[in-house]
C-alpha cells in the first residue's frame, strides 16, 4: 500500500502533513487498518478523470451520509458515529498522525459506519454527486492568522461552493472555531455560498450544540484563554450563483 501521508498529484496543499513520529501501534493501525476504510476512487491517482462516485460505494447501502472535514484526533467523529449507527460518516483529514489516532478511537469504540479519507477533501467533492450529503461538520479549523493567508482558510468559495454543491436543501453545517477574525470571514463568506444562518446573534455562538463533544483542541484554546464559538448554518434550497444578483422584479 502506498503511504497514505504522501500527497497525491495534481494539487496544491497548504498545511502540516505530518507531526511527531508515530508510535509503533500507530503504525500498526495505518498498515492494517486504513486500507479497508478508505473509499475507493476518490483520489487523482485511482480516478484521473474524476468519475462520479455513487453515495451508495461508501458502505453499499443507501444510508445518510455526514462529513466531517478536518476531523484532528478524530474524538468528535467517532461520538457521533455512536450517537447515530445509522448513518454513515465521511472524515477527511490529511494529518497523518491525526488519521493515526482516529484508527486507534475506532478499535476501542467498535463503530463500522465510518470511512476515512487521509488527504484533501476538495478531491472528494470532485467526484461527489449534488446533493449527495446530510450534514458537514468543520471544527477548530486552521486558523491560517495572517491576513495574506485568509484565502486558504476552508471558509472561502474555492470550498464553500463545491461543499453546497453536495449538500442536500436543508442540510446542516456546522463550524467551531476560537479564533474571532475566523467567526467574521465565516459569517461573511459562508451565506452567499448557499446558506442561512442559524446563529446569527453573538450570545447564539456561546451555546454548544447538544449533541457536542468538546475536542482535544478546545481543551487547549480553553486552557489559553481562548471562547469557543459555534456557529450553524442551514443549506438554502438553491444556492446563488456568485456573481448573479437576483431579479428584484
Amino acid at each position: 500500500m502506498s503511504d497514505p501521508s504522501s500527497p497525491p498529484e495534481g494539487r496544491n496543499f497548504y498545511g502540516r502533513l505530518k507531526g511527531k513520529a508515530l508510535r509503533p501501534a500507530q503504525k500498526r493501525y495505518l498498515q492494517e487498518d486504513l486500507h479497508a476504510l478508505r473509499p475507493v476512487g476518490v483520489s487523482p491517482s485511482e480516478n484521473p478523470e474524476r468519475r462520479p462516485v455513487a453515495p451508495r460505494a461508501f458502505f453499499g447501502d443507501d444510508r445518510p451520509l455526514w462529513l466531517e472535514v478536518g476531523f484532528g484526533g478524530g474524538e468528535h467523529l467517532v461520538h457521533q458515529c455512536r450517537l447515530h449507527p445509522e448513518t454513515g460518516f465521511v472524515g477527511c483529514e490529511p494529518y497523518i498522525n491525526g488519521v493515526a489516532m482516529l484508527l486507534g478511537k475506532i478499535r476501542q469504540a467498535g463503530v463500522a459506519n465510518l470511512r476515512i479519507y487521509p488527504w484533501d477533501v476538495r478531491d472528494l467533492f470532485d467526484v461527489l454527486p449534488d446533493q449527495c450529503l446530510e450534514r458537514a461538520f468543520l471544527l477548530y479549523p486552521d486558523p491560517w492568522p495572517k491576513v495574506r493567508h485568509h484565502r486558504r482558510r476552508f471558509v472561502t468559495p474555492e470550498h464553500l461552493d463545491p461543499l453546497a454543491r453536495v449538500l442536500k436543501p436543508g442540510a446542516i453545517f456546522r463550524v467551531a472555531t476560537d479564533i474571532p477574525d475566523y467567526v467574521r470571514q465565516t459569517l461573511e463568506q459562508v451565506p452567499p455560498a448557499g446558506f442561512d444562518c442559524l446563529t446569527p446573534a453573538p450570545a447564539d455562538w456561546e451555546v454548544p450544540w447538544d449533541d457536542w463533544l468538546s475536542t482535544r483542541y478546545e481543551q487547549k484554546a480553553l486552557r489559553e484563554g481562548r471562547r469557543p464559538h459555534y456557529l450553524t448554518f442551514r443549506r438554502k434550497s438553491t444556492p446563488p450563483r456568485r456573481g448573479v444578483t437576483p431579479d428584484a422584479s
